[in-house]
């Protein structure tokens, strides 16, 4: 009688560990989700605001912030650049984005030549932190995907074959 008593209080307990274990971790992920210390968010987010609002008077939300400020593009796609940014979209972009709408880590790229100009991508993938800090529609990205689009390190020329890429996705022949 009592080894059962033993067997079942050492059970019990470890049942109670467990419990309080997944409880423990629950409560960790919704901190983490959550807006834990808001106050401290709230006072460092309005002292940027007055920076941003100060540098947004010179800020082009249709360009982006970086080196891009005209970009070319033909009427006609260069296949041969869209060959080298397919090269580059399977080696560093593919593992977070589709190339339908569908949001993998990061967006889909359909339609995003639509949607965005030449000189606000070639900004974004070469220049992904100031974007990030500076562009409400980068900015609105990150928080519907969560996760920062890492610098890709990309030169001049992947960012241009990579538009090409992008843009012969979606349809441009």
């Amino acid at each position: 009688m009592r080894s059962n008593l033993v067997s079942y209080l050492t059970i019990k307990h470890n049942s109670n560990m467990k419990k309080m274990l997944v409880l423990a971790v629950l409560t960790g992920l919704i901190y983490a989700c959550s807006n834990g210390g808001s106050e401290t968010k709230d006072k460092s987010s309005k002292e940027s605001d007055s920076s941003k609002n100060a540098a947004s008077s010179s800020y082009d939300s249709t360009k982006g912030a970086g080196k891009f400020t005209h970009v070319d593009l033909a009427s006609t796609l260069d296949h041969k650049m869209a060959d080298g940014g397919k090269s580059v979209y399977d080696l560093k972009c593919a593992s977070c984005h589709k190339l339908t709408e569908e949001k993998l880590v990061g967006p889909g790229w359909k339609s995003v030549t639509e949607r965005r100009r030449p000189e606000w991508i070639m900004n974004f993938v070469t220049n992904t932190e100031e974007m990030l800090n500076k562009d409400p529609k980068a900015q609105a990205m990150l928080e519907i995907c969560m996760v920062k689009m890492p610098n890709q390190n990309l030169s001049d020329t992947d960012a241009r074959n990579v538009l090409e890429f992008m843009r012969q996705n979606d349809g441009v022949k």
